[in-house]
């Protein structure tokens, strides 16, 4: 997939890549259910992909955030000038998105890394869509209810934390997939890893905590993972954390 691409992976289910993040598009008649909304430079990339499988932003009823980083949100405050949307979240998340406090990776982490293949082309690339922009979302607020939401889609929120205190994967029992955000993801810019893993440390707030949360999905009944960064994989979710804890336990600190 190139960066603009939507496909249908399951039935209501679209899997839409942005500039170096995803987004998924869930479909249930004439409503629909976002789950994040990559760059703030991705923003006319978020309604055309919308647009692109027959629909108007209008019909988003509501929009899901895995976590606040602002390469997952960055679109959104653009997204809520024009549309009427409440914006969904784990609680512990919601702080983060309003800025109370920040858990992402800094310029001096950035410059740390900067000899590790691919830190400085995605870097360039981060900046140019936006990455260094300041990006909140005071309309932030927790799910409205415990268990599967009563959105298109019927996604059920997975806490996963590590990556973010309150990063949250979504579980779309229906048709068996799995959205996880950047607990688990297919690949990365900055990554020489193939198949599952998670993130590089400078990405995650929580390391070990990362590797934890993947404990969280490995038990649930899912043969699509739809991740944050990297191609959709077919295939049982389980493999793709076995291939993520192998992975975190050979990469170079």
């Amino acid at each position: 997939m190139r960066a603009g691409d939507v496909v249908q992976v399951a039935e209501g289910v679209h899997f839409a890549t942005g500039s170096n993040t995803n987004w998924v598009i869930l479909v249930e008649g004439a409503d629909l259910t976002l789950i994040d909304a990559g760059y703030p430079g991705d923003a006319d990339a978020v309604e055309a992909s919308i647009r692109s499988i027959g629909h108007r932003p209008e019909a988003v009823r509501a929009i899901l955030v895995t976590h606040a980083h602002v390469d997952h949100i960055g679109s959104i405050p653009r997204f809520l000038a024009r549309y009427d949307v409440p914006v969904y979240m784990d609680a512990r998340e919601v702080p983060h998105a309003r800025r109370a406090y920040l858990e992402q990776v800094t310029p001096a982490q950035i410059l740390a890394n900067a000899w590790r293949p691919g830190v400085l082309p995605w870097a360039v690339h981060a900046v140019r869509t936006g990455g260094l922009t300041h990006v909140e979302v005071p309309q932030a607020r927790a799910f409205p209810s415990a268990g599967a939401l009563d959105l298109p889609g019927r996604p059920v929120p997975v806490p996963t934390p590590g990556h973010t205190s309150g990063h949250c994967a979504y579980h779309l029992p229906a048709v068996g997939a799995l959205v996880t955000g950047d607990t688990l993801v297919s690949a990365h810019p900055t990554s020489r890893l193939r198949g599952g893993q998670c993130l590089p440390a400078m990405f995650n707030h929580d390391g070990p905590g990362t590797v934890r949360a993947l404990e969280e999905l490995e038990g649930l009944a899912a043969d699509l993972l739809l991740p944050g960064h990297g191609p959709a994989v077919r295939g049982p979710v389980r493999d793709r954390v076995a291939e993520a804890r192998a992975n975190a336990a050979r990469r170079r600190p």
